[in-house]
């Protein structure tokens, strides 16, 4: 297990990266690091939403990016994500999609949504069944089409992740 010191040592070099890129008017106040289970640093990354024109270049999702890219796999069981603060409701899907078991984080929702950040929307609209056209409107259609690709994949023995 890692001890504070370090927890805190890798926090603040991911703030220290989100303040680098926030002073830049890359991104907001946000940075994240993935590590291993001894400490070691894999990645380190911030928010680069402004300067990427990237509405996905969230710190959590840009660190998760160059830890897999930087170790050559889409799966981090056993890495562990630093944040700033508690992942979004996108970085929180990203966080289990890489298969990252443990997020240590710093500032809550309610600090981000002081300041203006909308997290708190998209995590109602999904509470409420995602039923809200005024957010964003789901509309299956051809569900044939999805289907058969999947069934292409499947039978070329696809990995399935």
């Amino acid at each position: 297990m890692i001890n504070r010191e370090r927890e805190k040592e890798i926090m603040k070099l991911a703030a220290q990266e989100a303040d680098r890129t926030m002073k830049e008017n890359l991104g907001g106040p946000f940075g994240a690091a993935v590590i291993d289970r001894e400490g070691n640093i894999i990645s380190i990354a911030s928010n680069t939403v402004l300067g990427d024109n990237d509405p996905t270049a969230h710190a959590e999702v840009n660190a998760i990016r160059k830890a897999c890219t930087e170790l050559g796999t889409y799966d981090l069981t056993n890495y562990i994500l630093y944040t700033t603060a508690h992942p979004c409701p996108m970085c929180l899907g990203a966080t289990i999609w890489a298969n990252i078991k443990r997020v240590v984080y710093g500032a809550e929702p309610v600090d981000a949504d002081e300041i203006g950040f909308r997290d708190d929307f998209v995590y109602h609209f999904i509470e409420d069944g995602m039923a809200d056209p005024e957010i964003l409107e789901l509309k299956g259609q051809d569900r044939e089409i999805g289907k058969d690709l999947f069934a292409e994949y499947r039978d070329m023995g696809k990995v399935i992740y």
